[in-house]
């Protein structure tokens, strides 16, 4: 393990290899090792986030690598082993792999595409206070009717019927009731 992680750093340093080809290397060896008992599927795709944001990547929570696998396994499991059982041969056949890897990564990126314009449509639909509710939500995870007044100065019966319309389109769902409550981003 401690030889996999001195050549991942070192080829992500001296930038021989594309970092996306040293990412997915290094996650397949990662599983040939299989350091631990359970969850290392799991722990490569957290490795992997971590692995990108470090090469420059950015972070997006709203598209999900683990989903992806997760409806390709049969492909996922038949492209490891293909190149698995020869990672120790003369010649390595990388390609099952990291073809896999990349059209993974791809397909992740073509998902967030797709919420992101579908966001913007929605956005550009609503009205500007609804928009702005959304915002704030989206940047605080989590809101009161009392914040939502300080920061929209806008009259609170026409920001809860802003909130029941939002609520009633699934963009917000309500948690806790009476001065408990509060809003957060429905969960889709």
């Amino acid at each position: 393990m401690q030889e996999l992680v001195e050549w991942t750093q070192q080829a992500l340093r001296e930038g021989h290899l594309h970092p996306l080809l040293v990412i997915g290397i290094f996650v397949l060896c990662f599983l040939a090792i299989h350091p631990f008992q359970d969850g290392n599927g799991r722990l490569s795709r957290a490795l992997t986030t971590y692995l990108l944001i470090k090469a420059g990547y950015r972070y997006v929570p709203y598209s999900s690598l683990e989903a992806i696998i997760e409806q390709e396994k049969q492909a996922y499991y038949l492209s490891l082993r293909q190149t698995q059982t020869t990672l120790y041969l003369a010649q390595t056949n990388w390609h099952p792999w990291l073809l896999f890897f990349l059209k993974s990564l791809k397909r992740q990126k073509d998902n967030l595409e797709i919420k992101v314009s579908r966001e913007h449509i929605l956005l550009t639909q609503m009205p500007e206070l609804a928009q702005q509710i959304l915002e704030i939500v989206q940047s605080r995870g989590r809101i009161t009717m009392g914040e939502l007044e300080r920061l929209t100065n806008a009259n609170r019966n026409t920001l809860r019927k802003s909130i029941e319309n939002l609520i009633q389109k699934k963009h917000l769902q309500q948690n806790g009731v009476g001065k408990g409550t509060w809003y957060s981003l429905a969960l889709k």
